[in-house]
């Protein structure tokens, strides 16, 4: 026989016994047999158990022990027909005695002994396999079919996917219409058969905002995008809930579908928010030893105006105590406002000023500008605008001031499953930045081009494989008439780790040296997880810089090769970086990086 049921009154009285119940002393001693060799099985049953995981976890009380075993008989006759096994027997024994036979209000003050005995039976198989009808172009589980082990949830899966196909059509009130589970235990089959009415054909109706926020209705609506009178679907629920979500104003969005149509089959949509915090602020810090100390910060109010505009400052100072050029300093606002040409569309204006102090260069500098960003799915996102830069710098070539037009154009596509530990997917990021020269400075554009790529090993990804593949470029302008921070430059943390900051330049005789119109860099790297907090990393880098515009071959390489340590924490692992170069006359002895999250 099966024990796993109580009624609701045995039930009743019991929660009010544990209520002015005291504690009492147990000791536990457990036995959990199941019978048969099937070990997948046995590992879920002994999972499922609310019993053992109570005795694993030291909780000895009777009260607790007891409740445990009682709710024991649904958990484990749950997993038995999630498995297809649908004739087994469970025991569950306290001192000798079914934990089911005992009275609730009996319950023992002292447990020795605890014994479940599972005799899960033969495993039964599907003989019918049908849920109809079906939406064009469902796509049914593969074990819901005739002959296939009868397992609970693949039935239960085959309902949902006939329901989501008919949501995805458009048939939002699909339900149930009726169903035949019957098991046949002579035959040891099971038969499943459920109908469905999938209703009309819905719409979506009115967008009700339900509770108050300090974003204006008209503002949430905007954002929102929410495509009334058009055919019903999930996805477009999801892009609204996202696009909401996206701003950051809210700490907590839900919809809610109306239970009942209007008229002509239209669905009312309600929406919840629950506002963020309006201000946020945030430190971060890198060390290496070449490079010095790294201090960022940044101050964020998520809703300036009342519609979700944000306001964002940065500060950063580099290079302190470091012996690659002097300290550089930065400071930055972007004001950006979501929802300008539609809903997946946003306006932003920026400005910065900084002195960059590096080793071939130092320039201080001003940038004002604006643009517009577009995010065309969950993956894909654009930038392009159009800025202002002026500067006055000093290199090896001499003493310049530069006033540039700039038209800064950048996509994306990140398919990463964590954009601080990926550990599979992929992301590539191209910008391309065309430049009117002003007053004298040379026109051009510079291209960059990044892409990663991510591979887990075993089932629970404890081995990454990443690569890191990238490519700059600049045209138009001499090497000599670039402005300095478009010039590229390898060396250090961001590129080829293992040789001094910015070591690899192009060479222009007479001790004067220039950073280089193209580059090339490579970096692959193993990481393993040692425990679930710590993990081992080997890494190796190269980096290419040249004179000319595209890569030919006549600049020069260099590479370094290091190991490494990831701490896991809630904002990213910690990173501890030593690398030594292996390739290139550009540096010597060991270089150390700390920092947070991934290298790349």
């Amino acid at each position: 026989m099966v024990r796993q049921s109580l009624n609701l009154t045995r039930l009743a009285l019991f929660s009010a016994f544990l209520a002015f119940a005291g504690p009492v002393s147990a000791s536990e001693n457990l036995t959990f047999v199941v019978a048969g060799n099937d070990p997948d099985l046995r590992a879920q049953l002994r999972a499922a158990s609310l019993v053992k995981t109570a005795v694993g976890e030291d909780q000895t009380e009777p009260r607790e022990l007891f409740a445990a075993a009682l709710a024991d008989y649904s958990r484990l006759l749950e997993t038995l027909y999630a498995n297809g096994y649908y004739s087994g027997v469970i025991n569950i024994r306290i001192d000798g005695r079914e934990a089911a036979d005992i009275p609730l209000l009996a319950v023992p003050s002292r447990i020795s002994t605890i014994a479940i005995d599972i005799q899960p039976g033969p495993p039964f198989r599907l003989e019918l396999a049908r849920v109809a009808p079906l939406a064009p172009g469902t796509d049914m589980p593969q074990g819901f079919k005739a002959g296939n082990p009868a397992r609970s949830v693949v039935i239960a899966d085959a309902v949902d996917a006939a329901v989501g196909g008919w949501r995805n059509a458009g048939y939002a009130k699909v339900q149930p219409a009726g169903q035949s589970i019957v098991a046949d235990h002579a035959k040891r089959t099971l038969s499943a058969d459920v109908r469905l009415d999938p209703g009309p054909l819905v719409r979506f109706g009115d967008f009700r905002l339900t509770t108050p926020s300090a974003v204006r209705a008209a503002r949430v609506r905007r954002i929102a995008g929410f495509p009334s009178g058009e055919i019903y679907s999930p996805e477009a629920l999801e892009r609204v809930t996202e696009r909401l979500r996206r701003t950051g104003a809210f700490s907590s969005v839900s919809l809610t579908e109306s239970e009942s149509l209007g008229a002509g089959n239209t669905m009312d949509i309600s929406l919840a928010l629950a506002d963020e915090k309006p201000r946020r602020y945030g430190f971060g810090a890198e060390v290496s030893s070449m490079e010095g100390l790294l201090i960022s910060g940044f101050w964020l109010h998520r809703n300036l105006l009342g519609g979700a505009e944000r306001l964002r400052i940065d500060g950063e100072i580099a290079n302190i105590g470091g012996n690659t050029g002097g300290i550089d300093y930065s400071l930055g606002v972007r004001f950006e406002t979501p929802a300008v040409l539609g809903p997946d569309t946003k306006a932003f204006a920026v400005a910065k000023l900084e002195r960059l102090d590096e080793p071939s260069f130092l320039s201080d500098q001003l940038a004002l500008g604006f643009g517009v960003g577009r995010r065309f799915s969950d993956h894909i996102q654009t930038e392009a605008g159009l800025t202002f830069m002026a500067s006055k710098t000093e290199d090896g070539v001499g003493r310049r001031e530069f006033a540039l037009l700039t038209f800064p154009v950048s996509g994306s596509y990140d398919k990463r499953d964590d954009q601080l530990d990926p550990t599979r997917g992929f992301f590539a990021n191209l910008e391309i930045t065309p430049y009117v020269g002003l007053d004298g400075s040379e026109s051009g554009a510079r291209v960059f081009a990044d892409g990663r790529i991510y591979r887990g090993i075993g089932a629970d990804n404890r081995v990454v494989v990443a690569g890191r593949l990238q490519f700059g470029s600049v045209v138009g302008s001499a090497v000599t008439a670039t402005h300095p921070d478009f010039l590229f430059y390898s060396g250090g943390g961001g590129t080829v780790r293992g040789q001094p900051y910015q070591s690899l330049d192009v060479d222009l005789g007479g001790g004067v040296s220039i950073g280089g119109r193209s580059f090339v860099g490579v970096s692959t790297e193993i990481r393993a997880a040692i425990t679930d907090k710590i993990g081992a990393v080997a890494f190796f880098d190269a980096g290419y810089i040249g004179a000319e515009s595209f890569y030919d071959g006549s600049g020069g390489w260099h590479s370094g090769a290091g190991l490494g340590l990831r701490y896991k924490t809630g904002v990213g692992p910690i990173r501890f970086d030593v690398a030594t170069p292996v390739g290139g006359s550009t540096g010597q002895g060991v270089q150390v990086y700390i920092g947070i999250g991934q290298a790349f």
